[in-house]
């Protein structure tokens, strides 16, 4: 009988879970000119119906809430790792500058509200993660509310503020955006050249040149010890000896001689300048000469050639063939001898067929492998990433120490791993569509427990004074940072008005704002800022979570 009843209870928990996720995304899919709720649409299904009385056991709420915010998180963090690093040089400095100022100008707006419309912490902690649409941050401050013990009137708060902020923190940001472009009077197709004009600069595309060597002081070297070819990084992947008709494969041991023709690739001022050193061009173009030489793109999946570089490979040594280009997340470069492999990368090798056959079984190539999701690295990751989690990093003036909790433990950790790509025969790659089928999976566990545990007081607290509260001062937590940053942006660093829609929808971790912003330029260029600046936002609303919940509850 018991086990009867349990497994009814199961059911009954799974029918619940299942139903409210599938409404909540057919509900998050609605659009308004554009824009939708997204995931969120979960959420406020789950109020509706808790607040009719349909809940989960509170342990098993529990486990589910924590263990979506935990895949959601994780599996953010393998996406994002390999260029999150990338995004905190250059220019992507003073972006993140201003998305982490966005951040900490919206917790002292949250924390102003809190003060002057005397609103509970809790509900504080609801408003700083609803105004900001950043989901994961609201995880982060609930768990932070369980591990202080907070009171057990605060426990709902967070969830209740964030339904009332969140409608009103998509509008927002959607209404800064209008307001910045009519105080500056944005010209958004002289902006779109402009933005196009600077992706452009310093990015030069690969290109091919035919070359004879006249320069006699060159005759008997190996093409590894030719001057400037490691300067200029260019590539020499064909080679016509002088009076022959047929190409044959350059290597790097290959030796030249005076009237060898060359096929060189690289950017088109770093083939000037070699050619320089050479000779002069060739009217004979090798591409199309005769002989055994071909080309082929191989990816790399092999875990033996994961981490080392081009040089340590050896396939020119050993198969004789010559790798000319990398493709590495839509990014082609030069081959240069110390760039290191990653899985996925694809090769352009040359050389003779049968070459070409063997390194490519060295290198793996197999898209079954680029396609398939290795479980054994994630669940040691996922491990990883709680165990981070729960180490106490002290900080100075708070009474407690910080944690980066379920939310921000995993996220690090998939950074650091992902960024990392291979320790010893584990291979953090995880398939685009995998990973984003996991995200959706975690956010929708995350949302629909969220929802109805709050559910029972929703429509009561929404519809009073307090819901009313919230939803007014989430106008000011998430309008006063972006119209600061977008104001100071323009003003001050002279942004693009297409990088600065990145910026402001990227700080605030919001897709339906981007899509918004995406419309509004015709282009999907505000995809680029928004990039480089989501990784460390969403790590740094997750902490500033826990640190309001430190300093509220102190």
């Amino acid at each position: 009988m018991h086990s009867t009843a349990t497994t009814l209870s199961t059911a009954s928990s799974l029918i619940l879970l299942t139903t409210v996720s599938a409404a909540g995304l057919a509900l998050g899919n609605l659009k308004i000119r554009g824009i939708g709720l997204g995931s969120a649409g979960i959420l406020f299904v789950g109020l509706f119906a808790g607040s009719f009385g349909f809940g989960l056991d509170h342990a098993v709420l529990e486990f589910i809430r924590e263990l979506g915010l935990m895949l959601f998180v994780f599996m953010m963090g393998l996406q994002l790792g390999p260029g999150f690093f990338a995004s905190l040089r250059k220019a992507g400095v003073r972006l993140n500058a201003f998305a982490v100022a966005i951040v900490i100008l919206g917790f002292l707006c949250a924390w102003l509200c809190g003060v002057v419309f005397h609103i509970a912490p809790g509900a504080r902690l609801g408003l700083f993660s609803g105004a900001t649409t950043n989901t994961p941050s609201l995880g982060a401050a609930q768990q932070a509310l369980t591990a202080i013990n907070a009171p057990d009137s605060q426990l709902a708060l967070p969830a209740l503020a964030y339904s009332a902020s969140y409608p009103v923190g998509i509008a927002g940001i959607i209404l800064t955006l209008l307001l910045l472009r009519k105080i500056f009077r944005i010209d958004g197709a002289a902006e779109a050249k402009e933005f196009e004009a600077s992706q452009r600069q310093g990015i030069e595309p690969l290109q091919r040149l035919n070359v004879v060597v006249d320069n006699t002081h060159l005759d008997g070297l190996a093409l590894r010890d030719l001057p400037g070819r490691r300067e200029t990084s260019v590539m020499i992947s064909r080679i016509l000896r002088a009076g022959a008709d047929e190409a044959v494969t350059a290597t790097d041991d290959t030796i030249v001689h005076t009237g060898d023709h060359l096929l060189l690739i690289g950017t088109a001022a770093n083939l000037g300048k070699f050619e320089r050193v050479v000779g002069r061009p060739s009217h004979r173009d090798l591409m199309k000469a005769s002989g055994a030489v071909s080309f082929r793109r191989v990816v790399v999946t092999s875990g033996d050639m994961l981490g080392r570089t081009l040089e340590e490979t050896g396939l020119d040594h050993l198969y004789g063939v010559a790798v000319t280009r990398i493709v590495r997340a839509g990014v082609e470069m030069t081959a240069v001898p110390d760039v290191r492999l990653q899985f996925g990368d694809f090769l352009h090798v040359v050389g003779d067929k049968k070459d070409i056959d063997a390194a490519a079984l060295a290198l793996g190539n197999s898209l079954q492998a680029l396609n398939t999701t290795q479980f054994i690295p994630v669940f040691i990751g996922l491990a990883l990433g709680v165990l981070a989690g729960l180490i106490p990093l002290e900080v100075p003036g708070l009474s407690s120490p910080l944690r980066l909790g379920l939310a921000g433990g995993p996220l690090v950790v998939a950074i650091l791993l992902s960024r990392l790509g291979k320790v010893g025969p584990l291979v953090w790659h995880m398939p685009a569509n995998t990973n984003i089928a996991f995200r959706e999976l975690g956010i929708a566990m995350f949302l629909s427990c969220v929802g109805l545990g709050a559910g029972p007081k929703f429509l009561a607290t929404i519809m009073s004074s307090d819901g009313m509260l919230w939803a007014f001062s989430a106008v000011f937590v998430v309008m006063i940072p972006l119209l600061a940053a977008g104001i100071a942006g323009r003003m001050w660093l002279k942004l693009n008005y297409i990088d600065l829609c990145g910026l402001l929808t990227g700080s605030m971790t919001d897709p339906p704002a981007l899509a918004f912003a995406n419309n509004l330029v015709g282009s999907d260029a505000p995809s680029v800022a928004y990039a480089t600046v989501y990784p460390l936002t969403m790590l740094s609303r997750i902490l500033v979570a826990q640190v309001m919940v430190l300093i509220f509850f102190r």
